[in-house]
């Protein structure tokens, strides 16, 4: 693959949206070719199994059809968009991946890790981001912030044990891959986080390029 997929990852609240919109606006002003994308959606089936998904009345959703959604949502993602955007040469900015479902399904669920990585292996046909921005930011925190933009949807709903278990679940998840996960500190001015995300991803992107 020629191209190059980033994703961001954390806790609701973080800003990771915000960040993933400036960090394209700084690459496409450096040159680049950037698609920025989200999960779950991305695709025109995936928004609708994004609306299934979040959707607060839908309060007798099994688990195990959670997972399962957010994979066929991602199935369809890779293999209209990611995949054929980097075989094109471009940056992919995605807003989560395969870490968020292990953090939320996972350890939030208390889902078989392993079986969560299968399911997605299948679905992304073992795609893996080539680097993670991880925002480091408190339950506490991420709760406040959700409550001050408004209304929660069925993920953001779930109490705050749930959300301390996924929070720990990042965590790990950095701990073991710290070459490819980067931990970012979400309680820094937007303004800061941007300028070391910027030149992060700019100083990995040239190392690539020299390497190829």
């Amino acid at each position: 693959m020629k191209g190059t997929f980033i994703t961001v990852e954390g806790p609701d609240g973080a800003g990771k949206t915000t960040q993933l919109q400036l960090m394209a606006e700084g690459l496409k002003r450096q040159g680049y070719q950037v698609v920025m994308t989200r999960e779950p959606g991305g695709t025109r089936i995936g928004n609708e199994i994004r609306s299934l998904i979040l959707n607060p009345d839908f309060t007798e959703m099994d688990e195990m059809t959670e997972i399962l959604l957010y994979a066929a949502s991602r199935a369809q993602h890779v293999n209209e968009l990611i995949r054929p955007s980097l075989t094109a040469g471009t940056v992919v900015l995605c807003d989560r991946f395969v870490d968020a479902s292990i953090a939320y399904q996972g350890y939030g669920l208390g889902y078989s890790i392993e079986q969560i990585r299968n399911v997605n292996q299948q679905a992304t046909g073992g795609l893996t981001p080539d680097r993670t921005y991880l925002f480091d930011l408190t339950v506490m925190d991420s709760k406040r912030r959700m409550i001050e933009r408004g209304a929660l949807d069925r993920i953001e709903q779930r109490d705050d044990a749930f959300r301390e278990r996924v929070y720990h679940g990042f965590l790990s998840l950095a701990a073991s891959e710290p070459e490819r996960i980067r931990l970012i500190d979400a309680n820094q001015s937007i303004e800061a986080v941007q300028s070391l995300l910027l030149e992060d991803v700019l100083a990995y992107l040239k190392k690539r390029e020299r390497l190829s």
